[in-house]
């Protein structure tokens, strides 16, 4: 008899078979569910499986693994997750995935890529992904999620698969963890949520800056990089004004009044809280105060008026754009729905409609006319072939260009069946006169 006949068993040549112990981990709900429920999971999934081409045997019992509780509990670090897997033996293997990190140029592409698109850059600092991420990355010839070249996942058993059972168990639950946190895949790629997020306001602030002419990006972006400002005293300032009318007659010229302001003021911070019982928050009326002095800001610079004459709509609106690029506002994003009477999706579409062109951008997603068939023949031809005309909608597969009443078209872009808009009103040139019939 061989000596590796199993006790118990007939001969063979092969070891003794030993069952797996009792994991310490969490169990799948029952059921065959497939692991990877949204887009990003399925292509962690696909890669991981990809990888295991060579010896997809091991694949079965790894999910079987994954779903029974034998992998403890993930720790997702910088492109790095780990995590125990008990087998056969008593002691737990240590299995380590790691995933290849972009660099530091490779970050400042990926960060020029996503907010290059003002919906896809929004609807990250509102804390979704949408699948038109992956190709913004893409663009900039990298991918977001991982290829099975890029996955290198390790495992202390004596398996020689690449992945062994235990390793790709670990790499189905890493499926079930992108499903609940995407940015788990930016954390793999070496930066966590937070990084991500300031370097997407940073990036957004600068290029606006840029195109604005100004030296630095804005500052309610950028809320870290504010400076003091030792601004001027009133009493001077309209003295200034005073000399001017008195130059005339021909008293001495008047003081050069200082350049405004690079950015608005910051409200003092209260140093006690308000008496117990007086229904004052002092977190949403520093807030306010904020909100106040961005407003007159605004006002001084010449972009815009007091907004003390918006609608109800249009000033919810306003404050949920503030709120996606990171400013302070008294409530969050959840409760302002509730008290606009809106869910959360539709306040955020609001507000990408008002970030892109204020109360024209807004009106452009709430309101459908009926322009003349000649005004609507730029943005059919700005579509090309088979764009259709509706209302004051022009519509060709995923894309749409809405004219405002202002004449300018905002874009659009169809996400997930919904309408989104998609960055900033445009001026279209006339189009020629025998332009046929949708």
């Amino acid at each position: 008899m061989s000596p590796f006949a199993p006790a118990g068993r007939g001969g063979g040549d092969w070891p003794r078979y030993k069952p797996r112990l009792p994991g310490t981990g969490a169990r799948r709900a029952a059921g065959r569910k497939a692991f990877g429920g949204t887009w990003w999971g399925r292509e962690w999934v696909e890669a991981i499986e990809g990888r295991a081409k060579l010896d997809p045997n091991r694949l079965p019992r790894a999910r079987t693994y994954a779903r029974t509780g034998a992998v403890g509990e993930l720790d997702v670090t910088a492109g790095e997750v780990t995590a125990p897997v008990q087998g056969s033996r008593r002691t737990p293997y240590e299995v380590r995935v790691r995933v290849r990190r972009f660099s530091d140029r490779e970050w400042d592409l990926v960060t020029g890529a996503l907010v290059s698109q003002l919906g896809h850059a929004a609807a990250l600092l509102e804390g979704e992904l949408v699948p038109e991420v992956a190709g913004d990355v893409r663009s900039v010839g990298l991918d977001l999620l991982p290829g099975p070249g890029e996955v290198q996942p390790r495992c202390s058993c004596p398996d020689w698969a690449d992945p062994c059972k235990h390793a790709a168990a670990v790499c189905y639950l890493v499926a079930d963890e992108l499903d609940r946190d995407p940015f788990l895949l930016f954390l793999l790629r070496g930066r966590n949520r937070e990084e991500l997020l300031a370097a997407v306001r940073l990036k957004r602030g600068s290029e606006i800056a840029t195109s604005s002419g100004g030296a630095s990006p804005p500052d309610q972006l950028c809320p870290d990089r504010w400076e003091e400002d030792a601004g001027v005293v009133a009493r001077e300032a309209w003295s200034g004004v005073v000399a001017a009318g008195n130059a005339v007659a021909g008293a001495p010229a008047p003081v050069a009044l200082p350049t405004p302001a690079r950015h608005p003021g910051r409200p003092v911070l209260l140093v006690d809280a308000a008496p117990p019982g007086s229904g004052v928050d002092t977190g949403a009326l520093r807030a306010l105060a904020a909100d106040c002095a961005r407003r007159a800001f605004d006002l001084a610079d010449g972009r815009g008026g007091t907004g003390l004459d918006l609608t109800l709509e249009q000033d919810c609106a306003r404050w949920a754009s503030s709120m996606i690029a990171g400013i302070e506002a008294p409530v969050d994003l959840d409760e302002l729905a509730h008290r606009c009477g809106l869910d959360r999706h539709e306040l955020f579409r609001r507000a990408l409609a008002w970030k892109a062109g204020g109360p024209d951008g807004l009106a452009a997603l709430l309101e459908s006319w009926n322009p003349a068939p000649s005004e609507l023949a730029p943005g059919r031809v700005a579509l090309g072939a088979g764009a259709r005309a509706t209302a004051n909608r022009v519509t060709r597969e995923e894309r749409q260009l809405r004219l405002g009443h202002d004449g300018r078209w905002h874009p659009y872009h169809k996400v997930r069946g919904t309408w989104q808009p998609d960055g900033e009103p445009i001026v279209l040139p006339l189009a020629p006169r025998d332009l046929p019939p949708t």
